[in-house]
């Protein structure tokens, strides 16, 4: 399926049929592509790149179809490889403190700090945590292939 082009994002870069590889979605995901391109929010004179993930609902472009600042999208990536290391060494740590010392860590971003913390307002914390582990063991093999290539394309950059 075709990225459009005649709405306000306006594509550069696509990677299209992205239902094809979403992850346990593959084959039946609703997002169909995702698009790095010039920002619906652009104002006459002034030019940004967002990231755009394409959704259908079967019959048109969905209206949960997201467009986000590159930083964004790259900031959810520091945070989903954050949370994984976190997990992986969640066995060393008593999780019955999290709720009195939810903050895990902060990640010095532009002067300031994007903070990693548990939800302690989820009343269901202590079960939500046991499955959010799970499924991060699940998802595993998907999760940790993009990682590598994350990493080998960070290395080809010289980062």
């Amino acid at each position: 399926m075709k990225i459009p082009t005649e709405l306000k994002h306006k594509p550069v870069i696509v990677s299209e049929e992205y239902d094809l590889i979403d992850g346990r979605l593959a084959y039946k995901s609703d997002t169909k592509g995702l698009s790095l391109g010039l920002a619906q929010w652009n104002e006459r004179g002034k030019v940004d790149i967002s990231a755009k993930v394409w959704r259908h609902t079967g019959e048109k472009w969905s209206r949960q179809s997201e467009e986000m600042p590159l930083h964004r999208a790259l900031d959810l990536a520091i945070l989903i490889c954050k949370t994984k290391l976190i997990f992986k060494e969640r066995y060393r740590k008593n999780e019955k403190d999290y709720p009195k010392f939810p903050l895990l860590d902060r990640i010095g971003l532009q002067g300031g700090a994007m903070n990693v913390s548990i939800c302690v307002d989820n009343e269901h914390i202590e079960e939500d945590l046991d499955l959010f582990d799970k499924c991060l063991r699940e998802d595993d093999e998907l999760i940790s292939e993009r990682l590598r290539t994350l990493m080998r394309i960070l290395k080809e950059l010289e980062y």
